[in-house]
This record gives C-alpha cells, sequence and structure tokens, in this order.
C-alpha cells in the first residue's frame, strides 16, 4: 500500500478540507496520510476527527518555509504537537509575516493599475492563511491573466513586479521549534534545493548537524536518479525517509494525491522507522 505524507488542505493554499483529505484518501487505497498546510495547525483538529472514524493513519504535521544561508527551503514538521502553544505563539509571526506580504502585493498591483480590493481577497479565502496562490487565483477570475501559472511568471514570482518579501524563520530555528512542539524535521522536496545549487551536500550535512530528522525522498518531481540519491543520503546520515505528493488540490491541475494507480506510491514499509524515530523524539522531549 501507499502513503501521502504531504497534503495542502483550505486551510493553507489547498483547495479540499481535511474531510475531504481524508475520503479522497480512503478511495486512493492509501494507508496513511499527514496534514502539512503552510505555517498553520488550524486544520489538524478536523483531520484527526475524520481519521478516527476510518481504519486510515492520520499523522499531524504542518510545512514551514525557512531559510538557510541564501537559500529558501521547507522544513515539514511531523507528529507535533498542534495545540502547544508555545508552537501556536510561533507560528504567529509566521502568519503575521504572509498578511503584511499580502497588503504590498496588492498594493503593487493596484499601482500598476489593477483595482483590486484586499477585501476581495479574504473573500476568496475563507478559511485559514491566505498567500499568493489565492492572489494568483484572484487574477485568473478577474481576467488579468489566463491562468494561475501566468499569474506567477508574469507578477508574482520572486523578483516580479509585484513580489513582496516575507518573514521568515531560519531552518535552525524552525528544526528547534519542530522538536520542542515533539514533532520530527524533514526536509521538503530536497531535489528542488539539489537542482538549485552544487552545495546541496554541504547544506543537508549543515542540516543534519542541527537536528535534522528527514528526507523527503520520494516526491512526485523527483527523478529515479535523484530518489536514489537521497535515499543514499538518508543512509549516510541515519536520517528517515518520507515521501509525499505535495497534493494541493484544484490549484495545480497536475497535481494528485498518491496511490498504486496514480504513478506515486511512497510505500509503507517507510511508516515503521518514521514511527520509531518518532518516538525516540517524543521520548526524548518527556526526559
Amino acid at each position: 500500500m501507499c502513503i501521502d505524507l504531504h497534503l495542502h488542505s483550505y486551510y493553507s493554499d489547498g483547495t479540499a478540507s481535511p474531510a475531504e483529505l481524508v475520503r479522497t484518501a480512503l478511495d486512493s487505497g492509501l494507508r496513511a496520510i499527514a496534514l502539512t498546510d503552510h505555517d498553520t495547525v488550524e486544520g489538524i483538529d478536523e483531520f484527526l476527527a475524520c481519521g478516527r472514524e476510518s481504519n486510515l493513519e492520520v499523522i499531524t504535521g504542518l510545512e514551514i518555509s525557512a531559510t538557510h544561508r541564501e537559500f529558501s527551503l521547507h522544513i515539514l514538521g511531523y507528529g507535533v504537537n498542534h495545540t502547544d502553544p508555545g508552537l501556536a505563539e510561533w507560528l504567529n509571526q509566521l502568519q503575521e509575516g504572509r498578511t503584511s506580504r499580502n497588503k504590498q502585493i496588492i498594493s503593487k498591483l493596484r499601482n500598476m493599475g489593477h483595482n483590486i480590493q484586499l477585501e476581495e481577497l479574504q473573500s476568496l479565502s475563507q478559511h485559514g492563511q491566505t498567500g499568493r496562490p489565492h492572489i494568483a487565483q484572484l487574477l485568473k477570475n478577474r481576467g488579468i491573466v489566463p491562468s494561475v501559472n501566468d499569474a506567477f511568471s508574469l507578477y508574482l514570482r520572486k523578483g516580479g513586479p509585484a513580489w513582496a518579501d516575507r518573514f521568515a524563520y531560519t531552518a535552525v530555528e524552525s528544526i528547534d521549534m519542530i522538536h520542542r512542539a515533539g514533532g520530527l524535521a524533514v526536509l521538503a522536496h530536497p531535489g528542488m534545493l539539489a537542482q538549485q545549487t552544487r552545495a546541496f551536500p554541504l547544506v543537508l550535512a549543515e542540516l543534519v548537524e542541527r537536528g535534522l530528522d528527514g528526507i523527503e525522498a520520494y516526491y512526485p518531481a523527483h527523478s529515479p536518479a535523484m530518489e536514489k540519491s537521497l535515499r543514499s543520503f538518508a543512509r549516510k546520515y541515519q536520517l528517515v525517509v518520507t515521501g509525499g505528493s505535495d497534493y494541493h488540490g484544484k490549484h495545480r491541475s497536475f497535481s494528485t494525491m498518491a496511490g498504486k494507480d496514480k504513478g506515486f506510491c511512497p510505500p509503507e514499509t517507510l511508516l515503521e522507522p518514521f514511527r520509531e524515530r518518532l518516538r525516540t523524539r517524543q521520548h526524548v522531549n518527556v526526559q
């Protein structure tokens, strides 16, 4: 059976509810899934409640946008205590950073002659965190661009005319917070970082030294050669291996949840080493 440990709901930039993700996973015959919304755990209670009503293993999670040196990367936090007040306070600064960036982007678009109101964006995104994908969808809905991809390439990409930076913690700070919340810190879609810089082996070694627990070797955009290389790194550094589709729903028509008939199937054999590492992490926290 397959697992999928990288899913987004409408509490960040996905289009499905946590309950819908659970139902889709059941229909796809998955063994386990994780909800990993960006910078929020708001959908976790619904996710866990729906999981308890099924035979599906559901795992708490989130995805944090972070920095390391001059690089941008994403850290997945698995098994976190989503009710931890310290985690909520820590995430609040990230969420405020998103809100501030949205205002800057809307202001830049208005200065370019696009009469877009912040209220329109808030109406489009009715749950959780709002970000660039929602702005891209708004631009498409208004007929300013033909597609969401065009919105990014013409306006919202890094360095684009409507680009605005936002607050981000460092990868080290993110790993530390995930650990304090009782979770495992896993580098998301590392192949993207490996393609960005030849220094990837050094960057990975630095993150491992700072407590990184795992690496997402199974990812739809990873070639077989990349997957093999990442699994080799995992053995070298004794990292857990995870896999996920990065499913966002309708926002990304090319993306589907994992499944044997979908051409992407992280194996359920990844679960036991993952569980053991998580038990060890949580035992350390109790001590």
